[in-house]
């Protein structure tokens, strides 16, 4: 995309970073979710602290870019027991359980706020709750009971819900690899045992070769409606960085979200900054938050695993560029049998780095 439509960073750069007084939240601070609600933007981000459990804490900003208020306390954890603590949550940004990645989405004018997320729960599922938009704005954090969306025994991550039904019925979006998978439902009341399922490629089945996102790693902010289709960010890597995450842009039919209109053929975001490569995951920009307010595109994101940053533009300037620069393919046809070596090992290293700092922790304790 044109630099000149490009997001913009903006200077005062990280806006939210881990208070060192503060238990809860003095290791990391990453990956926001973001609401306009009553002129102003909320965001819930992911805090972790000693206990290296991941919840949810709260800001508040009415321009969008300075944090005006910033509650001392978690609003939101998800509930687990200690066995339900997983290496595979601390590869996913560094915890050992909780709850990580919130989208927030109002559906309509409905009273309520729905959050998906990822939860530590028999593995990383996608978890579902909800508070009433009243309670919110009181900070009176009375939220649903959480609901397990994804089955048992998978590992699932990035699902949206769309902030319109589409053709009457609530939308979950829900992969977009190897191919986009929405579900059309009438109540988001999952009972007992109900589950959505889904499948996302492994990266060794749909990398691809000569290509900035080779490897789509899963979406990004719910949908914004514009007029020129739904805007939705998704997060990828390629194959000679494996482990930098770059941010691209998608233009889905209004009626058909499946139907890919335009893709960025470019990163709309790329981590470039020294805050977004000196954290507990250098090379990461995750962008879980977006907002249009007085026509400009606000997006949060997480940086380095470790501070939540924004970055702005123009909305209408934006879709303007991605509609006559961004490529009509979003997911090519070509497969590759396996990644290239480099790749494969990238994923045994950081697997090792995630097993060896666990016991390490748990011998710094016993001395204490």
């Amino acid at each position: 995309m044109s630099k000149s439509f490009s997001l913009v960073k903006y200077k005062g750069n990280p806006i939210i970073s881990p208070r060192v007084e503060s238990s809860w939240e003095n290791r990391q601070t990453f990956n926001p979710g973001a609401i306009l609600l009553g002129g102003k933007i909320h965001l819930l981000f992911r805090a972790i602290g000693d206990d290296w459990v991941s919840r949810l804490g709260y800001a508040a900003s009415k321009e969008g870019f300075e944090v005006e208020e910033r509650l001392g306390y978690p609003v939101y954890q998800h509930p687990a027991a200690p066995s339900d603590f997983t290496l595979y949550s601390h590869a996913s940004g560094g915890s050992f359980g909780g709850v990580e990645d919130p989208r927030v989405v109002r559906v309509a004018e409905e009273e309520s706020l729905y959050i998906t997320y990822t939860a530590v729960d028999e593995g990383l599922r996608v978890g579902l709750t909800s508070i009433k938009v009243k309670d919110f704005l009181d900070k009176k954090w009375e939220w649903s009971p959480p609901r397990l969306i994804s089955p048992p025994g998978e590992v699932h991550k990035n699902w949206l819900i769309f902030p319109e039904k589409i053709r009457g019925k609530y939308a979950i979006l829900h992969s977009l690899s190897p191919k986009i998978l929405i579900a059309y439902l009438d109540s988001l009341d999952f009972g007992p045992g109900i589950y959505l399922t889904s499948y996302h490629a492994k990266s060794n089945g749909m990398a691809r070769q000569n290509i900035w996102d080779s490897v789509i790693r899963g979406a990004g902010a719910p949908p914004i409606k514009t007029e020129s289709g739904w805007l939705l960010f998704y997060h990828a890597i390629g194959l000679g960085e494996p482990y930098k995450y770059r941010v691209g842009a998608l233009l889905l039919d209004l009626e058909d979200p499946t139907r890919v209109i335009r893709c960025s053929a470019a990163p709309v975001l790329e981590p470039d900054a020294d805050y977004e490569n000196s954290g507990f995951k250098p090379g990461i920009v995750y962008l879980s938050g977006a907002v249009v307010k007085d026509g400009r595109l606000l997006v949060y994101y997480g940086a380095s695993d470790n501070y939540v940053c924004i970055a702005s533009c123009v909305l209408e300037e934006f879709l303007r560029s991605l509609t006559e620069e961004g490529r009509e393919v979003f997911m090519e046809t070509q497969v590759l049998p396996r990644p290239p070596t480099p790749f494969l090992q990238e994923r045994r290293r950081a697997r090792r780095d995630a097993l060896s700092l666990r016991p390490k922790r748990a011998r710094a304790r016993k001395k204490d």
